[in-house]
């Protein structure tokens, strides 16, 4: 895979997506931007060694001009001498330096071509790599995030929503009962003192009428 290609496979991904998908997420991202980088220097290399190559072929091409240009001015010289030999040989020569000036200035106006698609690309590939920074804690926290979500819902579901209505209603009703078997036993408690004092009232009462039914026969009363 060329340079090129490989930062627009770069350039193109989704990082939201990449992450998301990711089983580690924090790996996976550091290697991105590692990766990154790495294609960022590569490029930035490319870019100035292509900017200097495309000095070096203009000027290959501004040379191969002056050449065309002084074969002509030998041969107008020729011309005005009668020389007319001198002259063909030349033009010969100016044509040679033409086709050859020609030819440098096509290499020319592709290397310019290269040079604004590396600069284009690496722009593009700062632009992703600053994105890639500026999203990292971001992106992280939000998977961090989802994946707790994720395993609080998972928990939801085991337990499911009848599980818990019903764990609900068994705690309810063992309080109930346990209410309600206090409540009898306050109950039976409270009957069982009433009924006490219901007889401690009537031995009282007994024990008084005696008292007077001895005092009315003139009887001494029975100790004890």
């Amino acid at each position: 895979m060329g340079l090129l290609e490989r930062v627009s496979t770069l350039i193109r991904a989704n990082i939201n997506d990449l992450v998301d998908r990711a089983e580690d997420p924090e790996k996976l991202i550091k290697q991105v931007i590692l990766d990154m980088d790495n294609q960022y220097l590569q490029v930035k290399t490319q870019v100035a060694v292509s900017i200097a190559d495309q000095h070096m072929l203009e000027k290959k091409l501004h040379e191969h001009e002056d050449t065309a240009r002084d074969w002509m001015r030998k041969a107008e010289i020729a011309v005005d001498k009668l020389q007319d030999d001198l002259a063909r040989a030349a033009l010969d020569r100016f044509q040679t330096a033409q086709r050859l000036a020609q030819s440098c200035r096509e290499q020319v106006e592709d290397q310019r071509a290269q040079v604004e698609t590396l600069k284009g690309a690496l722009m593009k590939l700062e632009q992703k790599l600053e994105e890639a920074k500026s999203k990292r804690d971001m992106l992280l926290a939000r998977h961090r995030r989802g994946v707790s979500l994720g395993k609080a819902a998972h928990a939801q579901t085991l337990l499911g929503d009848d599980s818990q209505s019903a764990t609900f209603d068994r705690l309810k009703d063992r309080v109930h009962h346990t209410e309600a078997v206090a409540t009898a036993e306050v109950e039976l408690l409270t009957d069982d003192m009433g009924d006490r004092l219901t007889r401690l009232d009537r031995d009282a009462e007994v024990d008084r009428l005696l008292a007077e039914l001895k005092a009315r026969r003139s009887l001494p009363e029975k100790v004890g």
